[in-house]
């Protein structure tokens, strides 16, 4: 795609993601005009008043809100983690759950609901075990002749494993009545209860190790050639592999401590964005923000509105995603680029 379509095409992306991001804050059980939540938003933000009810103001602001802000930094962080995760390994099949990271983070949530009711401690955990699990998988990679990057995908196979066991064995010492259920709903993946509060930490974790991404997103390119290569022009490729583990795993351990394991996204919207906008990390890396952004934002919305209970999002992402992966997979076969 060329640079001027390109743009005009990110343009329209962004007002679809807004548009969006409005319509979400008026859908639900209380339903709220499109055009008064636009002016229940401005008033907070210049801080006039309007032609609306607190009980309104309240909907909007203090419950969709950070529900949606949320689910657009998760879908947009684990778009582009799957993309930059599938540019590290050179293979399409690769998600941000490849290095165990999230199931780490999914083993330190479960303990802090085991053992606490606080927000803030559960997501201090998951994103503590996160990081535990990538230390593990580091060390368990590495060789005398370095780290290798199969060994690295084996030790995260490994590693992601061991702690599933240990989120099995939490399942099974919980209290079936009290303390069960939340971490069986919570590991499914939910965004109800989603408060400014609770943003407080992921949110900026989430946001600069995008930002990272999106900044180091004319380096990804070369991930696919080797280090000789890489040095000819100018790019030390150990040091931008090493960013590339680190910010997805701050996403990945980051998005499971505020909504538990997500499945699909980072790995079928890097797919789609390449449809559309081809393999090119310079113009795939913006384009998957704002496409997993809008994806998640409709997968959370359809999931609180299209029954009276919330469906956890990991049965509504796996529902889209795996049929259209399958699709894909049917349509290229082994063809499917990187």
């Amino acid at each position: 795609m060329k640079d001027n379509k390109f743009r005009i095409f990110m343009g329209m992306a962004v007002v679809a993601l807004i548009v969006f991001f409005i319509a979400a804050m008026s859908l639900g059980r209380y339903m709220i005009p499109f055009d008064k939540v636009i002016d229940i938003v401005l008033g907070n933000i210049f801080g006039y008043e309007g032609q609306w009810t607190k009980i309104e103001e309240t909907v909007v602001m203090s419950i969709r809100f950070p529900r949606v802000l949320l689910s657009v930094f998760i879908g947009a962080g684990l778009s582009v983690s799957g993309v930059s995760m599938q540019a590290l390994f050179s293979n399409p099949l690769v998600s941000p759950h490849i290095l165990g990271v999230s199931y780490g983070a999914g083993f330190g949530a479960a303990l802090g609901i085991l053992f606490s009711d606080k927000v803030a401690i559960i997501q201090i955990l998951a994103i503590t075990f996160g990081v535990v699990a990538i230390c593990v998988t580091y060390l368990v990679s590495k060789t005398k002749n370095g780290i290798q990057l199969y060994m690295l995908v084996l030790s995260g196979v490994v590693v992601g494993s061991l702690f599933q066991a240990f989120i099995s064995l939490i399942k099974y010492v919980a209290d079936p009545e009290e303390k069960l259920p939340t971490i069986v709903y919570w590991l499914m993946g939910s965004l109800s209860g989603t408060s400014m509060e609770d943003l407080k930490i992921g949110i900026p974790l989430i946001g600069l190790s995008v930002l990272g991404l999106f900044i180091f997103r004319w380096q990804l390119n070369v991930l696919s050639l080797n280090e000789e290569e890489a040095i000819s022009m100018g790019i030390n490729i150990k040091i931008l592999r090493a960013i590339v583990v680190i910010t997805t795993t701050i996403i990945s351990a980051a998005s499971v401590s505020l909504c538990g394991i997500v499945g699909f996204v980072g790995l079928v919207i890097p797919h789609f964005s390449r449809m559309i906008i081809g393999c090119e990390h310079r113009k795939l890396i913006p384009v998957s923000i704002v496409i997993g952004g809008i994806y998640l934002l409709i997968i959370d919305t359809l999931s609180r509105t299209i029954t009276a209970a919330e469906i956890p999002l990991s049965i509504l992402t796996a529902v889209v995603g795996a049929p259209f992966f399958a699709y894909l997979l049917r349509k290229k076969g082994a063809g499917v680029d990187v």
